[in-house]
């Protein structure tokens, strides 16, 4: 339901007190266009807000949630693909999802709120990039939800709600997906029963689990250096969910409007900065570092210093040639190989970019491939010949020939 948290403030009056059925996706496999947790949210005149899988599935989700809202009783329902059946509601690009809808009866003058609704209302009020994490219970009985302020620090044993139905490795597996930022549906174990092998998603639709949903705060991109390609780079990584931060020692650079984008800029050595950063406890695994400087003086110790660190990714801007250089004197002073090797440089995937705003997107587009293992995107690091791509000259016409004979 973490999706939902920006459109929810227009709905709070018929959060407040009216019926409404919630629909998520609790397993989703194959080419399937929302992961596990998206939400939907439909009440008792039809209403919808969210979406769960662009409009393939909708109708039919709806129309379970009405049947729920009418008995009270949770829904369960699967769509795929089928051929046979050209008219069916399912997912023409092949994939599969399995999505449970929770009813939530109409509020009773001085009844407790359902924990769902006590719950939207709580997410309601939570900034759209602010941390927060949703455990709910699933299957027979469920409904129950709790609200997590502070993902990154959660222990699922300090919960009283968790530890009372869930123990030993699937009370350890929630809290892991809790404080990493993750998704996904774990068995809900009693004391004296066995953990059902994990598969992302309980065994039957009625087996009772626990849904979890987690956002932490941004990633840091620390981009170094106050020039073109950092101008460029730095709403590049904004639209990636980046908090970005420009570094430069140089105050006559840094300062430029262009750089009005950064969520902070700073005029600090870079090295300096970043061993600060890393000191206080602010750069973390998550943690981007993109060096654009292009000038040893500042390179060099900067790599060192981020070499050392766990970061998602470092990447520099520079030629071949210069990254040679670079690993020569990063191995003389002391740097281990295993370190350098870490290292994405040549910057970027290899897309012909020219332009600062073309590098940006080979930046980018090397940060997703990293992030998710991507096989199939080759960074500049392994393949070989000119960076950069000029498009080759048309070849002359007809009428090109003819011109050149006459001159």
């Amino acid at each position: 339901m973490l999706d939902l948290i920006p459109s929810l403030g227009p709905w709070l009056h018929r959060l407040a007190d009216g019926q409404f059925a919630v629909a998520t996706i609790v397993a989703a496999s194959g080419s399937v266009p929302r992961p596990v947790g998206t939400s939907m949210l439909v009440t008792e005149s039809g209403e919808v807000l969210g979406s769960l899988s662009g409009g393939c599935v909708e109708g039919a989700v709806v129309v379970l949630a009405q049947e729920a809202m009418d008995d009270g009783v949770p829904r369960h329902g699967t769509f795929g693909f089928s051929s046979e059946d050209a008219f069916a509601a399912g997912l023409t690009c092949g994939g599969e999802l399995g999505i449970h809808i929770q009813p939530v009866p109409a509020a009773a003058p001085g009844e407790t709120p359902h924990p769902l609704r006590a719950a939207l209302l709580q997410l309601a009020g939570v900034g759209p990039a602010h941390p927060v994490a949703l455990v709910r219970t699933l299957g027979a009985g469920g409904g129950g939800a709790v609200v997590v302020p502070d993902p990154g620090t959660f222990r699922a044993a300090g919960c009283p709600e968790l530890s009372a139905v869930l123990h030993g490795e699937a009370l350890l597996h929630v809290e892991s997906l809790v404080r990493s930022g993750g998704a996904g549906v774990v068995p809900l174990v009693l004391a004296g029963q066995c953990l059902p092998e994990r598969d992302g998603h309980s065994r039957h639709p009625g087996e009772p689990a626990v849904l979890v949903e987690s956002r932490l705060a941004p990633p840091r991109m620390l981009v170094f250096g106050a020039n073109d390609f950092g101008a460029a780079l730095v709403p590049a990584a904004k639209l990636l969910g980046y908090h970005v931060t420009l570094v430069d020692a140089r105050p006559a650079f840094a300062s430029q409007p262009r750089f009005a984008a950064a969520d902070q800029v700073v005029t600090e050595w870079p090295h300096r900065y970043l061993a600060a950063e890393a000191a206080a406890g602010r750069t973390d695994s998550r943690t981007v570092a993109a060096v654009l400087t292009h000038d040893p003086k500042f390179d060099l110790p900067l790599l060192e210093t981020a070499l050392a660190l766990d970061l998602a990714y470092v990447g520099a801007m520079g030629s071949r040639r210069s990254h040679l250089q670079r690993v020569d004197q990063l191995l003389n002073a002391g740097v281990a190989p295993e370190r350098i090797a870490q290292l994405h440089s040549p910057i970027g995937l290899d897309l012909g970019a020219v332009t600062p705003a073309e590098v940006a997107v080979s930046v980018t587009a090397e940060l997703i491939a990293a992030r998710t293992r991507a096989a199939s995107c080759l960074p500049l690091r392994e393949t070989s010949g000119t960076i950069h791509h000029h498009p080759a000259a048309p070849a002359p016409t007809d009428l090109d020939t003819q011109e050149i004979a006459w001159t």
